[in-house]
């Protein structure tokens, strides 16, 4: 079998930060990289869980939703992956630097009602707030 694009990856030289991860077509897949891979130290299952549902909801409300087709976390925990349709790295990056600022005013997770939510009791807002927090500090 071919490995993914993203297998191919050396992830020891990976730093948190912003990368252009793939472009297939008019879709891009942008790497979100909130942690250096392979350090020992990894987002909680609930600060992402809180992430994935508040910059979703963010993302898919903003003025570019109709170009946000996937926002979700990395298996390993250090990240999230965000795709879009027909836009340029700038304007993502820019969207993505104005919907966690947006994201540190919140004051409840979106979509986590047990009716709405798959897990709903393992969310934390304050820790994704805090992983948003520092990893904002890598954007701007």
């Amino acid at each position: 079998m071919d490995k993914i694009p993203s297998f191919n990856k050396n992830h020891d030289i990976i730093n948190p930060g912003f990368y252009l991860s793939t472009t297939d077509r008019d879709l891009t897949t942008f790497d979100l990289r909130f942690i250096k891979p392979n350090c020992g130290k990894y987002i909680s299952n609930a600060a992402m869980h809180s992430i994935e549902h508040i910059l979703a909801t963010i993302l898919r409300n903003s003025s570019y939703k109709d170009s946000i087709v996937y926002f979700g976390p990395m298996g390993c925990r250090t990240g999230f992956y965000l795709i879009t349709r027909d836009l340029d790295f700038d304007t993502v990056k820019n969207l993505v630097i104005k919907c966690i600022k947006d994201a540190l005013e919140i004051t409840t997770v979106p979509g986590a009602e047990r009716k709405e939510c798959g897990n709903y009791k393992e969310h934390n807002l304050s820790a994704a707030k805090m992983h948003l927090k520092k990893y904002l500090r890598y954007l701007v």
